[in-house]
């Protein structure tokens, strides 16, 4: 059986959980109700990369698929060995893609009908996905590969091995141009804005593409591949609400 003093001290806290939500629900109902101003804020950072990541692809012909395989598998094999000789660590090699392809001749009658397809060799690619963290080398590895078997690919993105320092540049930027932007429509509706309420992130995005700009470009030995570098641009975009103040 409860004492009389225990089920009054049940009830009187009972009575301020009770107190609590109902102060919680009309402190939400409140922040409804207030007029606010929603704007979106963008923020824009730049820094210079410190790596790229190559594409380069072994293409190799041959009468049989065992015939081709094996000159594929010598001349990748020289190449992988020529990246890893110029610092590149196996952490930063990663094979992008494989296929043997069968190769037909598609003939035609002297009439201009069609002959069945026939079969003239195969073709095996090897891709290799390579990231160079030492820029000044990367004209030189390009040349060198080129020179080694890599016949097709040279796709090339200049990144950032940790671009969350620039990120958090775009991030502050972008909070900055929300509060100027609802300055702005705050003025021009005879109003002012009181404290967020509110802020969501869009997500950043990076522009692998880097901008050129004079003076940018690094030519490196003679007989390399002339690289530009340029610089890459990261931009956060955030949702921000404002309370307004009559």
């Amino acid at each position: 059986m409860i004492s009389t003093r225990t089920a009054r001290t049940l009830s009187i806290a009972a009575f301020a959980a009770a107190f609590a939500g109902v102060a919680a629900a009309q402190a939400q109902e409140t922040d409804k109700d207030k007029a606010t101003i929603v704007v979106a804020g963008e923020g824009r950072a730049t820094v210079a990369p410190d790596m790229a990541v190559l594409q380069l692809s072994v293409v190799k012909d041959a009468k049989t698929a065992r015939e081709a395989l094996d000159a594929n598998n010598k001349a990748m094999a020289e190449v992988l060995k020529a990246l890893r000789a110029d610092g590149i660590a196996d952490r930063d090699l990663q094979t992008s893609g494989f296929s043997v392809n069968p190769q037909y001749n598609y003939p035609t009658n002297t009439d201009g009908g069609n002959r069945p397809p026939e079969l003239i060799g195969y073709q095996v690619v090897n891709g290799v996905s390579v990231r160079v963290r030492d820029l000044a080398k990367l004209g030189e590895i390009v040349d060198k590969s080129v020179t080694l078997g890599v016949n097709q690919g040279g796709g090339v993105q200049f990144t950032n091995d940790k671009p969350e320092g620039v990120i958090t540049e775009a991030r502050k930027a972008a909070v900055a141009d929300a509060i100027v932007k609802a300055k702005v429509l705050a003025e021009a509706a005879g109003v002012s804005i009181g404290k967020i309420l509110n802020i969501s992130e869009q997500g950043f995005r990076p522009e692998p593409v880097p901008m050129m700009r004079a003076g940018m470009a690094k030519e490196y030995a003679a007989d390399a591949v002339p690289v530009a570098t340029g610089e890459n641009s990261y931009n956060v975009t955030v949702n921000v609400t404002f309370e307004i103040k009559q």
